[in-house]
């Protein structure tokens, strides 16, 4: 069944026939090729000035209605691309599939994938609005950015002359009745450790390990839920083992994004026959403990062991040992909340992910804050951690954070209209995660900026839904924002 067929009855119509169109296109981050040449397509096809840029970032611009011509042009800002995250057991390749939606209740899910509502609802609600000629706005530019999951790279290259415009709306916040003014800045530590294979043990048993059924989660958004992190939790068991049991460790792969907490991770191992029965009961006694420990945060946690065919190589001890020692010392999760704002997370850090590649372990980590220094620190420590168990470590070029404007117009015109079409306060807030208002203000410093948009949950993971109800009190909460930016 076609996307559209299942949000066909949904509100407002034409927000969700974009979305189920959009859905239609795969567009994994680094790979938006088709969905940028999509909007091409689509702003040329409704008769607006369109542009793409080296990157991919789109750009459409449509007039201003009767009676605007002289207010202040209005960016209407979202990112084209998505998390690609599935459940172990969908067959689901995001190069090629189309993204299959589920009703369930007041909610929309995915079919044991990423939604793609992050942030393919903040570009349907664009493409709704441009394409309305009866709408009362400012000129307006449609600003459709390329890369944001994975590095920010389509704001971070977006030319400093692109734009005419003097406020941006971003469409990228997770929690309708809030405005988000401020963002942390981040930046990436990866490390690479050598190991050599080398002939499996005779008078071993192989068994495979696996932890799964984890929330994971937004690495930024939900970092201080107290959620789980499967690298974390299996390199507990393997450390034990290794130093109890004789385990000889195989292969590992936990985790997969960098602004994911990984939440399944799986490994192959052997263990002296005679130590069998011993390491058996470890994993039951250490996986029962666990469970007990996140129960109230994660309580769908399961830990699997099983027989497998015994492997021909393991890895060899000494990077074996330094891979467990350092995935323990290995910092995870808030290193420092803010000394300013109540309850706000300043400094964190993600074990994102553990994989084995041409001979050497490879492992991410994200760094995040909204105070610059300490964003660096935190990368600092993550290198130091990885230079002590030998490895080699390099760090993304990061972005900026956003500096909280309170004073600003469009956001007293937000939270007016809010107040009256809601009868209630907005929250108004700094996030913790990134938004890609930090770069574009660093390129347009004058740019006035807000970000806001529907409740979704279970961002960056197949868990993802958004609150139907939610997208069309945005939608008219939009309308009149740009209604009164007169």
């Amino acid at each position: 069944m076609k996307s559209n067929d299942i949000l066909k009855d949904l509100k407002p119509a034409r927000v969700w026939h974009w979305f189920g169109e959009i859905m239609q296109i795969p567009r994994p981050s680094k790979h938006e090729e088709r969905i940028s040449a999509w909007l091409v397509q689509w702003g040329n096809d409704h008769g607006l000035e369109t542009m793409s840029d080296k990157l991919g970032n789109v750009l459409i611009r449509k007039p201003a209605s009767k009676g605007y011509e002289k207010s202040p042009w209005v960016a209407l800002q979202a990112h084209m691309d998505m998390v690609c995250e599935k459940n172990s057991d969908k067959k689901f390749d995001f190069m090629t599939d189309a993204i299959q939606p589920v009703l369930d209740g007041e909610w929309l899910t995915a079919d044991g994938t990423t939604l793609g509502a992050d942030d393919g609802i903040g570009v349907a609600t664009i493409l709704a609005i441009l394409e309305d000629a009866k709408l009362q706005h400012p000129a307006l530019e449609a600003l459709i950015t390329v890369d944001e999951e994975t590095g920010l790279t389509g704001a971070n290259g977006l030319s400093k002359s692109w734009l005419k415009s003097e406020i941006l709306l971003n469409f990228d916040d997770e929690d309708e009745g809030e405005y988000c003014i401020g963002c942390a800045g981040g930046i990436d530590t990866v490390a690479d450790m050598d190991y050599k294979l080398v002939a499996a043990p005779v008078g071993h048993k192989a068994f495979k390990l696996k932890v799964s059924g984890l929330k994971g989660g937004h690495s930024g958004d939900d970092i201080n839920r107290g959620r789980a992190n499967a690298n974390k939790l299996i390199n507990r068991i393997l450390w034990e083992a290794t130093y109890r049991h004789g385990m000889r460790l195989a292969t590992i792969d936990g985790g997969n994004l960098r602004n994911a907490i990984a939440r399944e991770a799986e490994a192959v191992v052997t263990v002296p026959e005679e130590k069998v029965r011993a390491f058996k009961a470890m994993v039951t006694r250490m996986g029962k403990a666990m469970v007990f420990e996140f129960r109230s945060t994660e309580p769908d946690m399961e830990f699997e062991l099983r027989d497998v065919e015994m492997p021909k190589k393991v890895v060899d001890k000494d990077a074996h040992e330094r891979l467990v020692n350092l995935v323990y010392a290995c910092a995870h999760g808030v290193l420092a909340m803010s000394r300013e704002i109540d309850n706000f997370v300043e400094t964190s850090t993600n074990l994102a992910s553990i994989k084995m590649k041409n001979g050497a372990f490879h492992i991410a980590t994200s760094q995040r804050s909204s105070v610059e220094s300490a964003k660096m620190a935190a990368a600092a420590k993550l290198e130091s951690t990885f230079r002590l168990a030998g490895c080699r470590v390099k760090h993304s070029d990061g972005y900026p954070g956003w500096t909280p404007n309170p004073d600003s117009r469009v956001l007293k015109v937000g939270v007016d209209v809010y107040k009256k079409m809601y009868g209630r306060e907005p929250i108004v807030r700094a996030i913790h995660a990134g938004l890609e208002c930090g770069l574009i203000g660093e390129k347009y410093p004058s740019m006035d900026m807000i970000s806001y948009g529907p409740t979704l949950r279970g961002v960056h993971s197949p868990d993802e839904r958004i609150e139907i109800k939610t997208v069309e009190m945005f939608w008219n909460q939009t309308l009149e924002i740009l209604r009164r930016l007169k």
